[in-house]
């Protein structure tokens, strides 16, 4: 089994990458801390025998993607997976001091939005050819309605989730799945400055083990842990009268 994952460096990518290692799949893992990439290889290569191939750069470097799925697809093949998962996550606001985050705001599609589309756009061809592999997306639940504070983030995974649903569609008979995957909060480096409660916060490993099956089943959409699916189904269906009013004073992520 052939796995490609950005975001590999920590977080989700990291707990990924150690799942299907101990599966036996051959990496190719994708970020930009190079230090991290090789400190995760050596851990790697001390407890399994997967090959691990290393890349670095950055996924909003169209490039950068298609140099490390050429040099991939050389040595591997064409992948049976291909997880897109890096993200950033920062508060913004609009107007007013927020000014000076138009640059952020900018970082928050290229990376969570175009950085997806770069990635697909580097493998896709070869999938095609050998008409199999599942293309996996990371999106989350603060897709599902506008968090206040955070409408980079929210918008950039909004745009996630029906970017993923057009692609499904478009790719419907050519052998290629799609997964779109939904987590609530999960204990990584992304969420660890979050000012506020996380409901339902579970582990990266413990998130990694969800992810793997629900990948492994080809689930068109999956939302997780199980209460947050609840939490992302009330979400949807709240008038937005209601919804104003509940999150108008939810606190809020810090800005970069």
């Amino acid at each position: 089994m052939n796995v490609f994952i950005t975001g590999a460096s920590s977080g989700l990518g990291e707990a990924l990458a150690y799942r299907y290692a101990e599966m036996g799949a051959t990496l190719g893992l994708f970020a930009r801390r190079r230090e991290r990439l090789h400190a995760l290889r050596e851990t790697l290569a001390a407890s399994f025998s997967s090959p691990v191939h290393l890349y670095e750069g950055s996924v909003a470097d169209a490039q950068a993607l298609q140099r490390a799925a050429q040099n991939f697809l050389a040595i591997a093949g064409a992948p049976d997976i291909v997880i897109a998962n890096a993200g950033v996550s920062h508060g913004t606001v609009t107007g007013g001091e927020g000014e000076a985050d138009l640059p952020v705001f900018r970082e928050v599609f290229e990376t969570n939005v175009l950085g997806i589309v770069n990635t697909f756009h580097s493998f896709i061809d070869a999938m095609r050819t050998a008409r199999s592999g599942t293309l996996v997306g990371v999106a989350s639940v603060a897709g599902f309605r506008g968090l206040p504070g955070s409408g980079a983030y929210s918008a950039s995974k909004a745009a996630v989730i029906s970017y993923l649903e057009s692609l499904r569609v478009e790719l419907r008979g050519s052998g290629i799945s799609v997964v779109t995957l939904c987590p609530g909060f999960i204990a990584t480096p992304m969420t660890a400055a979050n000012p506020y409660p996380m409901p339902f916060l579970i582990s990266a490993r413990d998130a990694a083990d969800l992810m793997v099956r629900a990948i492994a089943r080809k689930k068109r959409r999956y939302v997780f842990p199980w209460p947050m699916m609840l939490v992302g189904k009330l979400l949807r269906v709240l008038p937005s009268a209601v919804y104003d009013a509940l999150f108008a004073g939810a606190p809020r992520k810090p800005r970069k």
